[in-house]
């Protein structure tokens, strides 16, 4: 197959919350541009159901695992699994994330080590599951899903932005680290994007959301998908270390 048609021709690629949502977007466009991908959830049912969908398009080209991404020995075990499963590891996506909103006087401890230890641990545990791998390959692309909150903070979203923000500066430092093995390490940060976790918002909010957004709509999944497909694709080869906002422009 033609590498122009299929840019992630024979890569396996590890997506973290790919049970709904961006994640899923991303695991299907990595599969549509001819990965393999490994389908992280912390719900078995939803890697499961994910893989299976997956299977459907491109029989051998995913299988589903579950794991608390926030459970570092868990972590390592699954990497070392998927490792085993496909033999390699070239991509990593940590787009695992939950929100716990609330203003910071009101917030608990618990409501805040939940968010840090899923968004911003989440992300070192799994890198640290598949970093060793990629370095004796001289190669890998990893790609931290970030968001407008952690550019620019939301209020009642200090742990989240925090998590968030976190995310960016082990982005730039661990990118320094690995950059002569290879191993490129950039930031994808969405703004509001169609999603589960969006469509509870009530409507006031939703206006005062898109008040802020100079393209004046939300975005879809699948423009995160492209983007992230995009930084690790050959295209994108020397580009490392770096932020893109997908966001409307909301964070410029």
């Amino acid at each position: 197959m033609s590498t122009i048609n299929n840019p992630l021709q024979d890569q396996v690629a590890i997506v973290t919350g790919a049970g709904r949502g961006i994640g899923e977007s991303i695991a299907r466009y990595f599969v549509e541009a001819g990965a393999k991908v490994a389908v992280v959830s912390r719900s078995e049912e939803n890697s499961s159901k994910v893989a299976a969908a997956l299977e459907a398009i491109r029989p051998g080209s995913a299988r589903a695992y579950a794991v608390d991404v926030a459970d570092f020995d868990a972590v390592q075990k699954v990497g070392e699994q998927i490792v085993a499963d496909f033999g390699r590891a070239d991509i990593l996506v940590n787009n695992a994330g939950i929100t716990r909103d609330n203003l910071l006087m009101r917030m608990s401890s618990e409501e805040w080590d939940a968010v840090l230890d899923t968004n911003l641990k989440g992300a070192f545990n799994f890198v640290r599951s598949v970093l060793r791998t990629m370095i004796k390959q001289r190669s890998g692309r990893i790609i931290n899903i970030s968001s407008v909150s952690g550019l620019m903070g939301l209020a009642g979203q200090t742990n989240y932005a925090a998590s968030k923000a976190g995310m960016i500066g082990l982005t730039k430092a661990l990118a320094k680290e690995v950059a002569s093995r290879g191993i490129t390490v950039n930031v994808v940060a969405p703004g509001f994007i169609e999603t589960d976790m969006t469509a509870v918002l009530n409507e006031e909010i939703r206006k005062g959301a898109l008040a802020q957004i100079p393209l004046s709509r939300f975005g879809q999944p699948e423009d995160i998908a492209s983007t992230v497909a995009f930084l690790c694709s050959p295209a994108a080869g020397y580009i490392t270390g770096q932020v893109l906002a997908v966001d409307g422009g909301m964070s410029m």
